[in-house]
């Protein structure tokens, strides 16, 4: 009697058609409103509303409805962001509406194919104009598209072959070194490893990625516990993005800073050039992966900057410039939604985490072992602080030319 307009187009939707056909578990006005202490669903609280019949295992059975769309919306960037508080990013009712809920399949819904460039454009203007914008509950390893399905299984495959023959390579390394005694270094720094402007950037690229990695992760999993302190202030400003933007320009700045002083210190430059990779890189490793492993009883000779230092380097400037491509991409979101469909987005996702899982795992497992639990540099390794290594000092008898890799 006093919400005609709202009653009207309830009768009109796929809940107001069930109730009218008798069927007593399709939601009436008090299911999502209540019943004294009426309320309007507010944006924090519209996705339990929604859940209490969308997540009911029974319900979907009996009714035959998609299981897994509170599951796909929550692990999505919306439902993660709506989880931490978020009051302005998209919820069920901003892209099937409230009250005139209808199938994608009729042409009057906000979700039907034709329309959704209108619906995803109120927040991401132009999206889905020039492409088909393609499915938006996306459910890892079923739902998908097929692309983005073989790269998450690719970087699976690569994180665990990689970080395991690293742990392997280490660990063979450990047991070796860990009962050998090392001669003390002399009183003199005999090897400078950084220069200052190494050690400015490496600073900058330690920093940055720190908090690239802790804010990165915690949008992905903000119920965790290191992530409460950022997720804290969500409800007053989205710390963790707005925190991981202002690193990712850090970054790539310090990206830009290398380039520019290789590029006008002839020092810098010398210094480069040593990790240069080389066939005998490959030679040399595999060498030592066997002596580390007990399958070669002499220890090869290696470069001051050897195959340990190159994997290191190469592979920051691979992950650097695959991180950035990606980041830029679902910063600029909107933008990059206007020339190009939803599946795109999907696969920077899956690049985008999972190079940063195969990062983290890479400076835990192979970098601080060289620079703080590899026994020749035990407790670490000073070169990012003062620019010498101990490393090129250990051992200075007939192993004194020798280096097992380092900074």
């Amino acid at each position: 009697m006093c919400h005609s307009d709202q009653a009207r187009l309830f009768q009109t939707s796929v809940h107001g058609a069930a109730v009218a056909r008798g069927v007593r578990d399709a939601p009436v006005c008090t299911d999502c409103h209540g019943e004294h202490a009426t309320v309007k669903p507010a944006t924090r609280t519209i996705r339990k509303t929604c859940s209490r019949c969308h997540a009911d295992v029974q319900l979907t059975a009996k009714f035959d409805l998609p299981p897994d769309r509170v599951v796909s919306y929550e692990a999505s960037f919306h439902g993660l962001a709506a989880k931490a508080g978020s009051q302005t990013v998209a919820n069920c009712g901003s892209c099937h509406g409230i009250h005139q809920i209808l199938p994608s399949s009729d042409p009057a819904s906000s979700i039907h194919p034709a329309n959704l460039p209108a619906t995803c454009g109120s927040c991401h203007p132009g999206a889905g104009r020039r492409f088909s914008l393609g499915p938006v509950h996306v459910v890892e390893g079923r739902s998908e598209a097929p692309v983005v399905r073989v790269v998450r299984n690719s970087y699976i495959g690569v994180i665990i072959l990689v970080i395991g023959l690293m742990l392997l390579h280490n660990a063979g390394d450990w047991v070796r070194k860990a009962g050998r005694r090392t001669s003390p270094p002399p009183a003199i720094p005999a090897e400078v490893r950084m220069f200052p402007a190494e050690r400015v950037q490496h600073g900058l690229l330690v920093v940055s990625f720190v908090v690239l990695a802790w804010t990165g992760f915690a949008l992905k999993y903000p119920d965790q516990f290191w992530a409460r302190p950022l997720v804290a202030w969500e409800s007053s400003w989205p710390v963790r993005g707005a925190v991981h933007r202002v690193a990712a320009g850090v970054f790539l700045a310090t990206a830009a800073l290398h380039v520019v002083s290789l590029l006008a210190s002839a020092r810098l430059r010398g210094h480069w050039t040593s990790l240069a990779p080389r066939y005998s890189d490959l030679r040399e490793g595999l060498a030592a992966f066997a002596y580390n492993l007990g399958f070669r009883r002499e220890k090869p000779s290696l470069p001051r900057h050897s195959y340990i230092e190159k994997a290191e380097y190469w592979a920051v400037v691979w992950g650097a410039a695959i991180m950035s491509a990606t980041g830029i991409i679902l910063w600029a979101n909107t933008f990059f939604l206007t020339w190009l469909p939803k599946t795109a987005m999907d696969l920077a996702t899956v690049i985008h985490f999972y190079e940063a899982v195969l990062a983290t795992l890479a400076i835990v497992v192979w970098h601080f072992y060289f620079v703080i639990f590899d026994p020749d540099v035990y407790p670490m390794d000073m070169a990012w602080l003062n620019g010498y290594s101990r490393r090129g000092r250990v051992g200075s008898g007939s192993q004194g030319e020798e280096s097992d890799g380092g900074t």
